[in-house]
């Protein structure tokens, strides 16, 4: 019989402005696909302020994996679909197993509460969104608000809560949210194409790289702070800016005397992206909070060496692989990591060749696909004795 699994996530591609998760979701869609599953994706046709150009009436075929697009209704900021919401009280009973993708937004809500009325067990992936600290410095009121009134109950009725790393595991149950049961599963990576640089990557000095979006959990502030200790290189941010960062951040770099040595470079995707990781002098993510990491092991594929702060999900990894530096985010500390990297070469490239071998091996695809298979599966079976158990009962 062949598995038939649902994945419901507020946006999907081709919205790559979303960063790392809309490239997780469907690397894993795809992944499960080539494992034979029949994967399907309900998701949005949101792309920022506009809509992506994609049918909303019909699938859309993507590597494998069958996508629905829907429109929003009102409720946009929250992805409220209506046109998914019926679709998914017609369909969702057909399917073996669900995995929701987010929390605080409208799709999850609306699957799971179908899920448990269905009986069709599910998996909740957070990504990254169930952090306290994040939830204090953003809409606190509202996001307690709301995971009294649905995240909860969406969590408690999950087979498992899915995680990518131990430390998003640990964010969570620092919060003391109801959960049956926790599986970590990182994200995997695929093979770096092989090629040349592209113009932007062919540059006359050594170079940092942050790859990312431009926000401010992701710590940008701590790198531009830590380049006066790095006078041998300068600092390329590539990433898209939908919350109007740049601008703050080029006065911190002006007010540091630094910003000769700082370029932003606008989000970069395919072989411009590529270019630019196995290209530079070392890779820096000096994130505030960051469940996983995926430009971290982007990175370390193309054999770089890494520099990350300690909370990074992948920093347990990086000290573990020996393939980078875990240092924490003051100016004076960070900067002197990057500056070993960078002047430092036979250091960086023995670092960086730990890297390339440890995401061969341990963040395949294949690898991550099949792992997961094994969680959907002691999901199903679980579901399928706890109906048992309540059928038993019944007739006592």
């Amino acid at each position: 019989m062949t598995l038939r699994c649902l994945h419901v996530v507020p946006t999907y591609l081709p919205a790559l402005r979303y960063g790392g998760p809309i490239h997780a979701v469907h690397g894993l869609c795809r992944a499960l696909a080539g494992q034979g599953c029949e994967v399907h994706v309900y998701t949005t046709n949101v792309d920022g302020a506009g809509v992506l150009p994609v049918p909303t009436g019909a699938p859309v075929e993507l590597d494998g994996v069958e996508v629905r697009y829907f429109p929003t209704g009102l409720g946009r900021r929250l992805y409220r679909s209506p046109a998914m919401g019926q679709a998914l009280a017609r369909h969702i009973a057909s399917f073996h197993v669900v995995h929701l993708h987010s929390v605080f937004l409208w799709p999850t809500t609306a699957a799971a509460r179908l899920a448990r009325r269905h009986a069709v067990p599910y998996l909740l992936a957070p990504r990254g969104m169930l952090v306290g600290s994040l939830i204090e410095r953003k809409s606190r009121l509202l996001k307690s608000a709301w995971i009294r009134a649905f995240d909860k109950a969406n969590l408690a009725g999950a087979a498992a809560i899915h995680a990518t790393s131990r430390s998003e595991r640990l964010e969570i149950e620092k919060l003391g949210l109801p959960a049956r049961a926790f599986t970590v599963l990182p994200n995997g990576i695929d093979t770096p194409p092989a090629g040349a640089g592209t113009a932007l990557s062919r540059r006359p000095r050594p170079y940092i790289l942050f790859l990312g979006r431009i926000n401010w959990k992701k710590g940008i502030e701590r790198l531009i702070d830590a380049m006066p200790f790095v006078p041998d290189a300068d600092l390329v941010i590539a990433g898209n800016d939908e919350e109007g960062e740049t601008a703050r951040l080029r006065t911190r770099a002006d007010a540091l005397g630094v910003s000769a040595r700082i370029c932003f470079v606008g989000p970069v995707h395919g072989e411009e992206k590529w270019s630019l990781l196995r290209n530079c002098a070392t890779f820096a993510l000096a994130s505030h909070s960051e469940n996983f990491g995926n430009a971290v092991l982007e990175a370390m594929a193309c054999a770089r060496p890494v520099v990350v702060t300690s909370q990074v999900g992948l920093a347990d990894v990086v000290a573990a692989a020996g393939c980078g530096l875990v240092v924490d985010g003051a100016p004076a500390a960070l900067g002197s990591a990057l500056s070993l990297l960078v002047t430092d070469r036979e250091l960086a490239t023995r670092l960086g060749q730990a890297g390339e071998k440890t995401a061969r091996e341990q963040f395949s695809w294949p690898g991550v696909a099949s792992a997961m298979l094994d969680v959907y599966q002691k999901a199903i079976v679980a579901q399928a004795n706890m109906a048992t158990r309540t059928k038993k009962a019944m007739h006592v």
